[in-house]
């Protein structure tokens, strides 16, 4: 049941779309090797053939491993058979599935109409997307299955029929209708003889460009609402399944989340930072996949976490950064976000040079307490006794499990480090960072350094400045740290402290820094 279906059986072709790479599909010759792969047992009693039938029927994984055994290429996980089990259970049902990329969104919902008409459970169904191009790239493999699955023939007959039978609308022999439709056409008056759709699937409806225009949002959804649904019969149930992902903060996914009987945003990765379906999807797989990607990118493909960069921050300023002597003292500063596993961990280390606050080093990633503590030493090596360094973590972190862990790290470095809480009473994180950041940041009175730019964990940090505004989902951890370094090298200046212990009077194992 693999989500990948296309990128591992077609050649990638440079340049191309993923949906014109899946336009190119031969599904025809697909369902063949399927066929070849998983023959039927041509000596198997009438008997036998019936009580088999109704032993998978009763079951729907078990249906869909048998007669779609090369699409089921990874046990399913338990969201994915939580929600077939409301499709299946409610013939008038309205699921949104906002699920991430490479989750089977499509593939699962083939398999899941195609069981409902072939058990005589619906009739009729519109497959609705983007497009008429794109709708009937969709609908196509429904098509190749049903008149070429040998195991589906054997056990439920031919479905092909005599009459119209093209790739955008098809009749098979038992009377269940297909038709692809793209956004805006009238589907008025379809019916396949009495029955009015009875079931729709809404697939890829949401486009970046149409997401650019609220105006043009609000028209296709209308014409879902006023010109799509109510095709339907009033005494006939209906089956309505919206495939997609959040791609803008006003989208068709969103509004049809709202108007759902059901919905559950699923995305590549748990709130623990944990692959959402690691029977296929593992956790280094997922590491691959992403790893050249932008910030954003992954965010809006994967995290349903869509991002309108620049709304406060339009650009960081990088600069070459003054030899570490030439600061009076500096600041690392961590943002741990330790109860919340899924999110990133910010360290950062912050001097001031004049006017300026300058981003000497930076760490931000998801990743272990034991990694993120890992970085405080790396920062001891770096200044190498050079010049005075403060360590600071957000309150109230230094609980019993980070101090154990603060124990290990100095056990294991044979050093002893022990950040400072920062107790001040913080106001609103988004507030507390736009107001002293964003005109350090505008008058270039916050520079970054050159040298760490094309590193990940910078790429991390300026990913999360560019996304930050007062409505986006995006994390702040690592801006969340810049702006604490800054308050506490304020904090330091205005104090007037002039006794600081530097590091190369830190005797190894015994000093406290």
């Amino acid at each position: 049941m693999g989500g990948r279906i296309y990128q591992n059986l077609i050649a990638m072709k440079t340049g191309l779309t993923h949906a014109e790479r899946q336009a190119l599909f031969d599904w025809d010759k697909f369902v063949m090797d399927m066929n070849r792969d998983n023959p039927v047992d041509r000596d198997e009693s009438e008997l036998a053939k019936r009580k088999r039938i109704e032993r998978l029927e009763a079951d729907d994984e078990t249906w869909f491993k048998y007669y779609f055994a090369n699409f089921y290429t990874a046990e399913p996980a338990d969201f994915h058979k939580a929600s077939t089990r409301r499709i299946m259970k409610n013939p008038e049902w309205f699921e949104a599935r906002p699920w991430s990329r490479e989750l089977s969104k499509s593939g699962r919902t083939m398999m899941e109409a195609l069981k409902l008409s072939l058990t005589g459970k619906k009739r009729n169904w519109f497959l609705a997307s983007n497009s008429y191009d794109n709708a009937v790239r969709l609908l196509r493999p429904y098509k190749a299955i049903l008149e070429k699955n040998e195991r589906i023939i054997n056990d439920y007959g031919i479905q092909r029929s005599y009459g119209s039978w093209s790739d955008g609308e098809f009749i098979t022999l038992k009377g269940v209708a297909f038709r692809a439709i793209g956004a805006g056409q009238s589907p008025r008056g379809s019916r396949n003889d009495e029955v009015r759709p009875d079931g729709i699937i809404v697939d890829d409806f949401d486009t970046d460009e149409d997401c650019r225009n609220p105006e043009t949002v609000a028209q296709k959804y209308d014409w879902l609402e006023r010109a799509l649904i109510p095709t339907r019969s009033i005494s006939v149930p209906l089956l309505v399944i919206f495939n997609g992902n959040i791609i803008a903060e006003d989208c068709c996914m969103s509004r049809a989340m709202a108007a759902a009987d059901y919905y559950k945003i699923v995305n590549i990765r748990d709130k623990n930072g944990k692959s959402t379906w690691p029977q296929k999807n593992t956790e280094e797989m997922i590491d691959i996949a992403l790893r050249n990607l932008s910030y954003k990118a992954i965010q809006g493909e994967y995290y349903n976490n869509p991002i309108t960069e620049g709304r406060v921050f339009k650009k960081l300023n990088y600069g070459k950064i003054r030899p570490l002597r030439e600061y009076r003292f500096l600041v690392a500063y961590t943002d741990p976000s330790y109860k919340k596993k899924g999110d990133f961990k910010a360290t950062v280390l912050v001097g001031r040079w004049k006017n300026e606050y300058h981003v000497i080093k930076v760490f931000c990633a998801q990743t272990t307490t034991s990694e993120m503590l890992d970085w405080n030493y790396e920062i001891l090596k770096f200044v190498n006794g050079l010049v005075p360094v403060y360590f600071d973590i957000e309150w109230p972190w230094i609980d019993e499990p980070i101090k154990q862990e603060i124990a290990a790290a100095n056990k294991r470095h044979n050093l002893s480090l022990h950040p400072k809480p920062d107790d001040r009473d913080k106001p609103d994180k988004y507030h507390r960072i736009e107001s002293r950041l964003e005109p350090l940041n505008r008058n270039g009175e916050l520079v970054f350094n050159i040298d760490e730019k094309d590193t990940e964990h910078m790429k991390n940090m300026q990913g999360q400045f560019l996304a930050l505004s007062p409505t986006s989902r995006a994390h702040d951890d690592g801006p969340d740290a810049v702006e604490g370094a800054i308050y506490k090298l304020d904090e330091r200046t205005a104090n007037n402290i002039d006794n600081i212990q530097t590091i190369n009077t830190a005797k190894r194992g015994s000093k406290r820094i």
